[in-house]
């Protein structure tokens, strides 16, 4: 355990050490080959113009070829793949595109993640805006927030254990150590095993998402109602509106643009749900997803990359109609806000 602390803490200090003096470096470098004070006004002014346009690439520079090695290659890796074989040897066109479309549990993988984009970026954008609106009418508002954005911190895979003692069944008869059980067993109810219950175990699941990142949406949202003109809000109040009104017919279409965004994020974040799905059932009793199951048959169902790489397909697919939709939208605010 100390000794993985000490490769964290030497990690972040060679990290961050790093990245200041690559940028150190590289603009001393830059500031001597082309001296903003030349010989003569001409070559000053050519030197400053020079500084001016290659300063930016020193910091996109690492970056473009980070995305480059670690995103963009791996793209037409996968696509590669998907196209071949178990081994990644043989050609073998489409077969692993029929095969997941004929294939029982992707169906219900498809299923299982249209369920939870219908629920999980709903309930989180919500309850965000609801609890941003009703703590910023109390004094220890700021403390909600923070107790409301502390689940935020904690990895999915730490939040799944926490939520796995919530769910714990123990057999008829003994004692329930599972908070939701031993409620129901306290108002004279049997205990239940919530996590193998098909269909709905996929909400049990659900509700961890909503828990780790309504805290998300509620400091975004909350930001963006204090940017709600105050002159507005009065002028609703003096011509008698009532707080819903005010809320919903003055507030929420103001920050709009904000809800889309938080829904979005979290939508892009669902369609990609693993961990939580990993720990919690591994998929089985029907609560399998698609990251889940491209895990499974990439690593643990005998390494078949070829029908592991399709399915990363498909889950890139999803993500990208709403990310580019995501784009538009926000290049249409920037032109109408000039």
């Amino acid at each position: 355990m100390l000794g993985q602390l000490l490769y964290a803490l030497v990690t972040v200090v060679l990290g961050v050490g790093g990245c200041l003096g690559y940028f150190y470096v590289s603009n001393l470098l830059l500031d001597r080959i082309f001296p903003a004070s030349a010989s003569n006004d001409a070559a000053a002014v050519r030197n400053l113009k020079i500084q001016s346009s290659v300063r930016p690439w020193l910091f996109l520079g690492p970056a473009l070829i980070l995305l480059t090695v670690y995103l963009i290659y791996p793209v037409f890796q996968t696509i590669w793949l998907s196209f071949h074989d178990k081994a990644g040897t043989s050609f073998v066109g489409g077969a692993n595109y029929a095969w997941a479309m004929n294939d029982a549990q992707f169906r219900q993988s498809i299923f299982n993640n249209f369920l939870w984009l219908l629920v999980v970026p709903a309930a989180c954008t919500f309850f965000g805006l609801i609890i941003a609106v009703l703590t910023d009418r109390i004094w220890w508002g700021p403390l909600a927030k923070s107790l409301i954005f502390l689940p935020l911190a904690i990895s999915f895979v730490g939040a799944s254990v926490i939520w796995k003692f919530v769910y714990d069944y123990r057999g008829e008869g003994q004692e329930q150590i599972g908070i939701l059980n031993a409620v129901v067993e306290y108002f004279g109810g049997s205990p239940q095993v919530w996590i193998s219950t098909p269909f709905w175990n996929n909400f049990f699941l659900m509700v961890i998402l909503i828990w780790i990142q309504t805290g998300f949406a509620t400091v975004i949202l909350g930001a963006a109602l204090r940017g709600v003109p105050e002159d507005t809000l009065e002028a609703a109040t003096i011509d008698g509106a009532g707080p819903f009104k005010i809320f919903w017919r003055i507030m929420v279409p103001q920050i709009m643009s904000t809800i889309i965004v938080v829904w979005t994020t979290i939508t892009v974040l669902v369609l990609k749900v693993f961990d939580i799905v990993l720990t919690m059932t591994n998929g089985q009793w029907d609560t399998q997803v698609l990251a889940n199951l491209m895990y499974s048959w990439m690593f643990t169902g005998g390494g078949d990359f070829g029908r592991g790489a399709a399915i990363a397909i498909v889950i890139m697919l999803a993500v990208m109609p709403i990310m580019i939709w995501n784009i538009r939208q926000a290049s249409a605010e920037q032109k109408g806000g000039h």
